[in-house]
Order: structure tokens, then C-alpha cells, then sequence
């Protein structure tokens, strides 16, 4: 089911995915930067997120409060529970608290490196939007997968549990990232059209798991060494609405390159 991005109300979404990097000082020094290459027209026309670690993130709201930035702050995480002994998490609902708007959920580090299975992802998706934000939701599989002709099946299994407990309303409002395991940090990613391929079937996924509107309307995007000298091919995809950028996030010339896609895509 290939849609016209132009067609409906999916504004396109470039979310930068800092990871363990930045302490807050660096932070404020990279989105202050961030912010002077970015005009006015590259706000109207994507929506930028930022995802800071933890610590950043109560000067993150500082700044973009005070300086009335059009940036919007995200989290890379939280726990699905309000509050509890779950030493070292994060509860969602301080993170409404310091006006984080986007959280970023089912990443493929936190599944690889720290367990979290698909049921556990789902919780944390009702916990993001049970509090006011929204959920990335991310899915994506492992290169034996991908070799072993395995990636449609995985992802949909990952889209399927994550969604099935989630209203068509609700969806309507979120984004998944297809964030293929094997392309994270290595320099390697999906060819934009192979990358459609899959993006393509999560949204024909969300149509057969929630509905067709929910569908049209959810924004999707790719995520997996995403660099400026890439971007454009990408955007001219007509599912995909957007990316999650990793390490070219950390250099805010790239990252803005990349939030101006338009300039250089169509």
C-alpha cells in the first residue's frame, strides 16, 4: 500500500537519537548550534525531535523554554510503571513532567543488550501515551534474520504485539522507526528501496492490526546509519516519513543537513 506522504497529515519527522553521549554542558552547546542553522522554513515544513540521556534532559527544557525553540524534546526510554523498585529506571511520568513530548521505545539496543521482549515493549507504548506523549516505536531485525529471508516476519510480529492492545486513535499518533539491528553503527544501512519494501509492509501491518485510517495517518521512518549524503534518497520514498539518526546527530552541522533534506530531495 505505497501513500502519498503529500496527501495527508503526516509532516515528516527527523529524530536525532544521541544515545550515551553528551553530558549536559555538551548538550546545550549542540542544540544552540542546532539551532542557529536551522531557519524558520525547515521547522514549518519537518518536525524535529531530540533524544538526550537522562541527565540532559532537565537543561534541554530549560533551553528550549527560554529561547522559545521549535526543537521537541524526547527521551530514549522509560519504564512502563508510574513508580516502583525498579532501581536506576526512568518513570513516564516524570518525563511528562520535563515536558518531554516524544519517547523513544523498543530500541533495538534496550531488546539486543537488555532483554526486552515484544510484551514489555507494548507496555511501555501504553505507559508513553497514557501520559501525554508519544511513543517511537522501534522494530527491525538481525542480519542472520535479514539472510535468512526472516525481516517481514519479524517486524510485523514486533508492529503486531506492540499495536494490538492500541486504538485506532491512538495509533494514528504515533511513529515506528524501522531500524534494521544490523545497520546501527556499522556504516552499512538498507538501500532506500529496500527500505520501502519493509517500511511499506509495517504500515500494510498497521492496517491489517488496528485500520486503514490508523494506517494512512501513522508516520514511519528508517533508522540505521542515516548521514546527510543519504537522506534525500530515502525522503523520496513515498512511506517513508522520516528518520532516527544516531550518530550523525551528535555533529549539529550533518543533522541539520539532514532536518533539510528538502533542499537536496525533490
Amino acid at each position: 500500500m505505497p501513500s502519498d506522504r503529500t496527501s495527508g497529515d503526516r509532516t515528516p519527522i527527523v529524530s536525532g537519537n544521541w544515545k550515551m553521549n553528551n553530558n549536559h554542558f555538551e548538550a546545550i552547546q549542540c542544540v544552540q548550534k542546532l539551532a542557529y542553522l536551522l531557519q524558520k522554513d525547515d521547522f514549518d515544513a519537518v518536525e524535529v525531535t531530540i533524544h538526550p540521556p537522562f541527565t540532559d534532559l532537565r537543561s534541554m527544557q530549560t533551553l528550549i523554554d527560554a529561547d522559545q525553540l521549535r526543537l521537541k524534546l524526547g527521551a530514549q526510554n522509560c519504564h512502563p510503571d508510574d513508580k516502583g523498585a525498579f532501581t536506576g529506571e526512568i518513570s513516564p511520568v516524570f518525563l511528562a513532567k520535563l515536558g518531554v513530548q516524544y519517547v523513544i521505545v523498543g530500541h533495538s539496543e534496550r531488546r539486543e543488550s537488555f532483554g526486552e521482549n515484544d510484551e514489555f515493549v507494548a507496555r511501555k507504548v501504553a505507559a508513553v501515551q497514557k501520559h501525554g506523549m508519544t511513543p517511537i516505536l522501534c522494530v527491525g531485525e538481525t542480519l542472520a534474520e535479514r539472510e535468512s529471508g526472516l525481516t517481514l516476519d519479524k517486524v510485523k510480529v514486533q508492529v503486531r504485539s506492540a499495536l494490538e492492545k492500541r486504538t485506532s486513535e491512538q495509533v494514528k499518533s504515533m511513529v515506528i522507526a524501522y531500524e534494521p539491528i544490523w545497520a546501527i553503527g556499522t556504516g552499512r544501512n538498507a538501500s532506500p528501496e529496500d527500505a520501502q519494501e519493509v517500511i511499506a509492509a509495517i504500515r500494510e501491518e498497521v492496517a491489517s492490526v488496528v485500520s486503514r485510517p490508523a494506517a494512512q495517518a501513522i508516520r514511519l521512518q528508517y533508522g540505521g546509519s542515516v548521514k546527510a549524503g543519504t537522506i534525500a534518497d530515502i525522503m523520496r520514498q513515498p512511506d517513508i516519513d522520516g528518520v532516527l539518526v544516531g550518530g550523525a546527530s551528535l555533529d549539529p552541522t550533518e543533522f541539520a543537513r539532514i532536518v533539510q533534506y528538502r533542499r537536496h530531495a525533490f
